[in-house]
């Protein structure tokens, strides 16, 4: 077995073409470290619908050059296989460690298969690979990011020629493609022939971003804003002075792309910690709100002064946020349906019902929300709205924030606030409370378990809600193709449960509805409404073995 392991690596080593993991493999080989050795080939990263993504290093269980070169040779023959012969696919990247190695990696392989290929001109949002693709009538794209993952990783994230991230069955036939290619050297990578693109693909990106906003609306409202130590400072900026909004106050800490995301533990809006300088900044600016992307600028989150919370400001949640602007467009007049993944929450549904649009329900992901069809307006909790899907078919931070901003200065100019609207949401439709119970892992067989003991053990009873009915998912319904999640009804609230896509972590979506007569109940629903959610957290984790 030791012996098998070692040669497997030697093979790996002899075609590996970048001297880093080469040296890593190397030492790894002369140490005889197995263990690590076995980490690494205990298979292959799986491509599947959020592409590939892990942690940098040797070996098919990390994210490298050799696996990037084959993924691209897969995808290559995939959309041969498709017709594409000729065709153009675009490619973007990140600021991430690799990421600009593996998009000329990846360019290399398309020209040297036949393709024509196009490499943004350096790192930028992802939103912007996303319009790119349809703007110049690409088959494909790439964009190499690993989001919000922490620094050590990286991905690879397949769009096809609508814009839209891959689902089934495409995500398998790529998968089976890339299982195909055989030794690196099949992959042909010539020396140039790609096309780098200037910065007119991120100029008619911009000029687009513009019809997110209502003609001569008011554009006072003024913003402190983050990038995370991502992509999103240029564009981000650019976006606000074409529009007339005043020049956001940056965290100058965060401002500009580092990949050792030196300042947070997790480069993501919502961890614990990530905003701390944001706020810091508020206290010092006092502005009306604050505005944060995640590392590659597809999210947004959004801050708003509270004198009820310790230090002024409080983060908005995904789904106020996504609720605001459906209101927002709503109150615009605008046509068309919204739609939300499963784990968002129901109140857009309301929203939508009230004002006479569709509404559509999908699974998790925008891979699957921007399939909607007549699609206007669609969000997910985790920080993620497609305001104008018919630039950008994917979630984007940019156009995001701007439509907030917007939001925030239309409210101003009636002396009001994003945190009044949201109380004038829950005298309309209820309130409506959400939480996650997250629980990150080094051990991806806890969350198998956890999601067995549900499946075999189902609750009855959460936070003394009765169940009124419990659902795998994975068996698909009839509005929902499968998927590895448990969907739990209660009694004025609802529970889903899921292994995240993209780390590894099990995540549980909880959300309570508490009717409201007045405006003077809402502190006592609020108050309702978190003690439910804490008891539906400690009851399901007790019930999960978690």
């Amino acid at each position: 077995m030791q012996h098998d392991l070692i040669a497997q690596a030697r093979t790996w080593l002899a075609e590996d073409p970048d001297p880093e993991t080469r040296e890593e493999l190397a030492a790894l080989i002369e140490a005889g470290d197995t263990d690590e050795l076995a980490a690494r080939f205990a298979g292959t990263l799986q491509f599947g619908t959020a592409g590939l993504r892990g942690e940098l290093g040797a070996g098919p269980m990390r994210m490298n050059r050799s696996v990037v070169i084959r993924a691209a040779a897969g995808l290559a023959a995939y959309l041969k296989a498709q017709g594409h012969e000729g065709g153009l696919v675009v490619i973007g990247y990140d600021a991430r460690y690799k990421s600009a190695d593996f998009a000329r990696d990846t360019a290399a392989v398309m020209t040297g298969a036949g393709l024509r290929a196009a490499v943004l001109p350096r790192p930028l949002p992802t939103p912007v690979l996303a319009y790119a693709i349809r703007h110049l009538g690409a088959v494909a794209g790439v964009e190499v990011t690993a989001s919000h993952n922490p620094p050590r990783d990286n991905g690879y994230k397949v769009y096809l020629g609508d814009g839209s991230q891959i689902v089934p069955p495409a995500d398998g036939e790529i998968a089976a493609a890339i299982a195909a290619v055989g030794p690196l050297a099949n992959a042909v990578r010539p020396k140039d022939g790609w096309e780098t693109l200037g910065e007119e693909v991120l100029d008619a990106y911009l000029a687009r971003t513009d019809a997110v906003l209502a003609a001569g609306s008011p554009r006072t409202a003024r913003a402190v804003y983050t990038a995370m130590h991502g992509v999103g400072t240029s564009v981000l900026t650019a976006a606000f002075e074409r529009a007339g909004f005043p020049e956001p106050v940056l965290v100058t800490e965060q401002a500009e792309p580092d990949p050792a995301f030196p300042t947070v533990a997790f480069p993501n809006p919502e961890e614990p910690g990530a905003m701390d300088l944001a706020f810091a900044t508020a206290r010092r600016a006092a502005p009306d709100l604050i505005i944060a992307n995640d590392p590659d600028a597809d999210r947004c989150a959004v801050a708003v002064p509270d004198t009820a919370t310790e230090g002024g400001w409080r983060m908005l949640r995904g789904d106020e946020v996504g609720a605001l602007l459906a209101a927002h467009l709503v109150e615009r007049g605008v046509s068309g349906v919204f739609a939300e993944s499963i784990v968002s929450s129901s109140l857009l549904g309301r929203i939508a019902q009230k004002a006479g649009l569709g509404y559509e329900e999908t699974l998790t992901g925008f891979k699957w929300i921007a399939r909607v069809d007549g699609l206007r307006y669609g969000y997910e909790e985790a920080l993620g709205y497609c305001v104008d899907p018919e630039g950008v078919r994917d979630k984007d931070g940019i156009t995001a924030a701007l439509l907030v901003a917007e939001l925030a200065s239309v409210l101003k100019e009636q002396g009001r606030t994003l945190l009044d609207l949201l109380d004038d949401l829950a005298l309309a439709h209820g309130l409506h409370a959400t939480d996650q119970l997250s629980v990150r892992v080094e051990d991806l067989t806890v969350i198998a378990n956890a999601m067995a003991r549900l499946r075999e053990q189902p609750p009855t009873a959460l936070a003394g809600l009765a169940v009124t009915s419990a659902e795998d998912l994975s068996q698909g319904t009839p509005a929902l193709p499968p998927t590895d999640g448990l969907r739990y009804q209660l009694e004025g609230a609802r529970v889903i449960v899921r292994p995240s896509g993209t780390e590894p972590k099990l995540k549980c979506y909880l959300e309570v509805v508490v009717p409201v007569a007045d405006a003077a109940g809402l502190p006592a629903a609020r108050a309702r409404g978190a003690e439910l959610l804490a008891g539906i957290k400690q009851d399901l984790a007790a019930a999960a073995g978690i």
